[in-house]
């Protein structure tokens, strides 16, 4: 009797376990977005946030970063922090643009501003993936500061805009998405559109090594605190007259340069730069293991001008 007990219970265990794998969690389809009929989109409410904003809301999060996420990240991988003396450059809000491989890299960018800057920083964030289902939308709100933006038909919404006349620095990763296998895509317009249209500079930031830390489809970093390196450059600013689309191809060129830089050096970097040679980041065009190889080449050991990350 008892050992009937006991199969009884561990096949109960093992069916439970099976059913929660396949159980739909959240409200995304299970079908291939290839598969589906095209269907013209519904209006769908926008999902509230500026209750993030409020005293209370920033004070929680204060608690949350500094606490609970800075104390996680920098146990799970190794971040090095440079380029944090552009910063002082600033008078006023800024777009911070990064190129966009893992989900460490909302946290690393937080994590590594200086306090001042960070306590008034959003980040825009998918609105099919971060605001979804009600919980997913809430905790990122309140952890992160996010918003929704609408990325399927490449269009920002008004609060961007809103959140830079308000005095928010706010964080758009261009690429849309996190990169497959860790090299950068191409930049959308809407980080450029909002530096035209608001007139607030850009500060464009190079992050290497997080694809290799945490790439994409895994939910918690690679064990052995891999190394991260996040390197902030100079402040870019469009020229009277310029348009969003001529301003655009200057940021994606400055976060190139910033990676170029982390991989070799500073001087190398500037040359290159100056002769128009500065190599794409857009991977070798190889075979997809190829390029996955390349880019979780572990990272050049910080070097004496890179500030300590604390």
């Amino acid at each position: 009797m008892g050992t009937s007990l006991v199969k009884f219970s561990r096949d109960t265990a093992r069916d439970v376990k099976q059913v929660a794998r396949g159980w739909r969690w959240g409200r995304r389809p299970q079908v291939p977005r290839s598969a589906e009929p095209y269907v013209i989109p519904m209006e769908t409410s926008v999902f509230p946030t500026k209750w993030a904003r409020t005293p209370a809301a920033i004070a929680v999060r204060e608690v949350l970063q500094k606490g609970a996420l800075n104390s996680v990240l920098r146990f799970e991988v190794n971040p090095q922090v440079s380029g944090l003396d552009s910063l002082l450059k600033l008078n006023g809000p800024a777009l911070i643009v990064a190129n966009h491989s893992s989900h460490l890299d909302t946290p690393l960018l937080l994590c590594t501003l200086p306090d001042g800057m960070r306590r008034k920083t959003a980040v825009a964030a998918a609105a099919d993936y971060f605001f979804d289902t009600w919980w997913r939308a809430t905790a990122s709100a309140i952890v992160f500061n996010t918003f929704p933006i609408e990325r399927r038909g490449g269009k920002l919404s008004a609060t961007p805009g809103d959140l830079l006349a308000d005095g928010w620095n706010v964080v758009v990763f261009p690429e849309g998405t996190r990169s497959p296998d860790g090299w950068m895509e191409r930049f959308r317009m809407g980080a450029a559109y909002l530096a035209v249209e608001h007139g607030v500079p850009v500060i464009p930031v190079g992050i290497k090594g997080s694809f290799a830390a945490m790439p994409r489809g895994r939910g918690w970093p690679v064990p052995g605190r891999p190394s991260v390196a996040v390197r902030y450059g100079d402040p870019l600013s469009p020229a009277e007259g310029e348009s969003a689309r001529e301003f655009a191809p200057k940021i994606s060129a400055a976060v190139s340069a910033l990676l170029d830089e982390e991989s070799t050096t500073w001087y190398e970097a500037r040359r290159r730069v100056a002769a128009g040679a500065s190599p794409s980041q857009s991977g070798p065009d190889a075979a997809r293991w190829r390029r996955v190889w390349e880019s979780t080449a572990p990272i050049k050991p910080a070097g004496s001008k890179r500030r300590a990350w604390k």
